[in-house]
């Protein structure tokens, strides 16, 4: 495979590494040299222990005719619609664009969804925890237990942002970048949408659809020019009626990352990063009966795995729960959230008008 990525930052490391780990062609471009030399010099051997020389990087002034299968869009998020935009004109045969796939008012989405097909580009969205081997799991628990049918869904997705800015030492913090603002796809809401796309896999996955309803309590927080939500408390109705409820926010530490499904005779709980490196499952029924799985790996670990799904499904041309349609989903959910706080009602979520403010009543 050959691989273009936007974005020298953190996303952009980890995923030329998970690439490299594959053995794919890399070429990571960048509109500053400062952040090309930051990765060769700082981000990559202090996290993969030496600089990989067979990585290229390139300033995107640069014009060379290279063709690329994948293409990874890695830069802030009030910038992944237009250089998807862009990206999809290269005719790779598929693109990875990191997670919120957009701004909550998700303009262009409609375009680049149907710009996609035009050109027979396939789309990915960058939530990697649903294809990753907890995720896996629960999913043969689901069709193998016998625990009657799901009655609520509660996932807590909470984590102090200070491990972000660990890992971006050159940010002093949220104010340097996206994260400080909730409308360019920061804050709590935006950075750790991992929890709503996590909802909305297992509603999926136990037949229970999209999330229709969205009702929600947020505390924003604006200092200086910052405006983020710190804290978000999300209820959620399906298409089915199935209830359940998201809190996510950036200011838990140690960090709480737990999906509960809860079942008519047992519930399953996953668990990302309990201890280090290393998720976990587990399984109870009403009779107190234990099944525990742990899961051992590392971060760099998900995104090899995230990498190999894609390259598996471009092969078998199957679905997958990290397609554009799920990523669109989830920010349909974002930008009700913010809508349901704002004017303090329930939002209903009408699919069929648009993946755009107006679908949402």
């Amino acid at each position: 495979m050959r691989v273009k990525i936007y974005g020298a930052g953190s996303i952009g490391n980890h995923l030329a590494n998970a690439s490299r780990k594959l053995n794919w062609e890399v070429d990571i471009y960048d509109i500053s040299d400062e952040a090309l030399n930051r990765t060769k010099n700082m981000i990559y051997p202090s996290r993969y222990g030496k600089w990989d020389e067979n990585i290229n990087l390139f300033n995107v002034k640069e014009k060379l005719d290279k063709s690329y299968d994948l293409i990874i869009v890695g830069t802030p998020p009030d910038t992944h619609i237009g250089i998807a935009l862009k990206a999809i004109e290269e005719r790779p045969i598929a693109i990875l664009i990191e997670k919120p796939l957009s701004t909550p008012d998700l303009e262009g989405l409609d375009e680049l969804f149907e710009k996609s097909k035009k050109f027979n580009v396939r789309l990915f969205i960058g939530f990697d925890h649903v294809v990753g081997l907890a995720t896996d799991h629960v999913k043969e628990l689901n069709q193998k237990l016998d625990f009657g049918s799901l009655k609520t869904i509660d996932v807590s997705f909470r984590e102090h942002w200070g491990g972000i800015f660990n890992a971006h030492p050159w940010l002093s913090g949220p104010k340097d970048s996206y994260l400080g603002y909730w409308a360019r796809g920061g804050g709590s809401l935006g950075e750790h949408s991992h929890g709503i796309n996590l909802w909305q896999y297992f509603s999926h996955l136990t037949g229970n659809g999209r999330i229709e309803y969205v009702s929600a309590v947020i505390n924003y927080k604006v200092i200086d020019e910052m405006n983020y939500d710190e804290l978000s408390l999300v209820t959620f109705q399906s298409e089915t009626g199935l209830v359940g409820r998201l809190v996510q926010d950036v200011i838990t530490f140690p960090p709480i990352k737990t999906a509960n499904l809860i079942y008519e005779k047992g519930r399953v709980n996953w668990n990302c990063a309990i201890g280090k490196g290393k998720d976990q499952v587990k399984a109870i029924d009403y009779e107190g009966k234990l099944v525990q799985k742990d899961f051992q790996k590392t971060r760099p670990d998900d995104f090899v795995r995230e990498l190999n799904h894609i390259e598996s499904v471009i092969k078998s041309g199957e679905k997958s729960p990290i397609d554009i349609e799920r990523g669109m989903e989830t920010m349909m959910v974002i930008a009700a959230a913010h809508k349901s706080a704002k004017e303090n009602k329930v939002i209903k979520i009408t699919y069929d008008s648009g993946y755009r403010l107006d679908a949402l009543k």
